[in-house]
């Protein structure tokens, strides 16, 4: 009788048998923890909108929420890299949770400030700077390869859903209990989080040639193992361009409901409503498929769908207001096929001593692109308008899915580069 081979994660390491338990218990407490993060985050910003009623308080909580995990992301990259990567995240989601457990407390007191407000909105962000690197860079060492892309979409699925049901759900304890019970909500999320990870058996990857680096030469050493594979840096060059040109139509999808298509609050929710369902569709036939072998071809394509769909959108006549929620649904669907892929290339490619730096690079990037092109895209839609603005974004996108795929380096990342760089890594090591 022959045994079984021995089932072997995409690091190339043995698994256990009940490796999907093991993966159940971590993202059962992390889809928990989504949840009531959300719902306070929203609680939040209601907050600031009742107390202030300001847009530029609004603003500033926003680039608080994006900044710090956009320039720390790097550090995390090395902090996942040099210690223990279930110890970075347990302890990262006890910091948040902490932080609003002591929110809450001071918010029952009747000393709340905005001041206060950005502090917790600045502590998750550096929170998530660390927790995020070491999230990703723990995932090729639970799963098998075939289903890596399926369990780095799960993020992603659980967003969405939780980017749905949640803001009402924080807004209905807002209204009902108060502030505070919204964020002792979210400590509890955060323990529940905090205990799935403690549960699970996270293995541990530690890079001996870090010990004695200072932490710029430990980043630099994550890029150069990045930047090894010259198609990851040209997609993720490109996908950031693609981001900046995107991320303002978040920011302006009201003002297209309301100004081009004469539409009011309950129009703008159900544009926002198709938005989240469409990324729900996107992501769960993302994990269904599993995305096949072209990973950054598939990224193309979405590229091209979101471009078409968004220059579309802008040429509709404002008796289409319809046809503009269902562009918003299909614009979503491609948009879920962005993330998940380009964290499974960064995995496959780079030895997994190194990943939680390479993807530190790779959150920094993305996380800047957001404010960054919120502020460009914002002048321009001011300047030429909104449904020009819609035009004009979607052409850019258009012309980046049809060139980020011609580059040969982008093109060999469909191959089956991860047993190269672990039979690297291999040889590394016994070196």
């Amino acid at each position: 009788m022959t045994e079984s081979p021995t089932l072997m994660s995409a690091a190339g390491r043995p698994l256990p048998k009940r490796w999907l338990t093991v993966i159940a218990v971590i993202w059962g407490g992390q889809a928990v923890s989504m949840v009531t993060s959300y719902a306070a985050g929203y609680a939040a910003v209601w907050y600031i909108t009742e107390s202030t009623g300001s847009a530029l308080a609004l603003a500033v909580a926003t680039i608080c929420a994006y900044l710090p995990q956009g320039l720390l992301s790097p550090f995390g990259g090395v902090i996942a890299d040099k210690y223990n990567r279930k110890t970075v995240m347990i302890a990262a989601d006890l910091g948040i949770g902490l932080v609003s457990l002591a929110l809450g407390i001071v918010i029952l007191m009747g000393h709340v400030t905005f001041g206060l407000i950005l502090i917790m909105v600045i502590v998750r962000s550096v929170g998530q700077s660390f927790h995020g690197p070491a999230m990703m860079a723990a995932m090729p060492l639970l799963v098998p390869e075939k289903h890596l892309l399926r369990i780095n979409t799960m993020d992603q699925l659980l967003m969405s859903i939780a980017s749905i049901g949640a803001p009402a759900f924080g807004i209905f304890l807002y209204t009902t209990l108060g502030f505070h019970s919204v964020m002792f909500l979210d400590f509890f999320g955060a323990l529940v989080a905090v205990a799935g990870l403690a549960l699970a058996k996270i293995p541990t990857v530690h890079d001996a040639a870090t010990d004695n680096q200072h932490v710029l030469a430990n980043m630099l050493d994550g890029w150069r193992a990045l930047a090894a594979t010259r198609g990851l840096v040209v997609l993720i060059v490109g996908i950031t361009i693609g981001l900046m040109a995107f991320a303002p139509l978040s920011a302006v999808f009201p003002l297209m409901t309301y100004d081009h298509f004469n539409g009011d609050g309950y129009m703008a929710s159900l544009v926002e409503a198709t938005f989240g369902i469409g990324m729900i569709i996107g992501s769960v036939i993302l994990m269904a498929w599993g995305g096949g072998r072209r990973l950054a071809g598939l990224m193309a394509v979405a590229a091209l769908i979101v471009g078409a769909t968004t220059s579309v959108c802008g040429l509709l006549t404002p008796q289409m207001f319809p046809a503009f929620a269902v562009l918003c649904a299909v614009m979503a669907m491609a948009c879920a096929w962005f993330n998940g892929p380009l964290i499974t290339l960064v995995q496959k490619n780079v030895p997994p001593e190194k990943t939680g730096r390479a993807l530190g690079f790779t959150t920094a990037a993305i996380g800047l692109a957001s404010p960054v092109g919120v502020a460009l895209g914002g002048v321009l839609a001011e300047g030429i308008g909104i449904a020009p603005f819609f035009v004009v974004d979607g052409l850019v996108c258009i012309v980046l899915g049809a060139v980020i795929y011609l580059p040969k380096s982008v093109r060999a990342l469909d191959c089956d580069k991860a047993a190269t760089v672990r039979d690297g890594a291999d040889e590394t090591a016994a070196g």
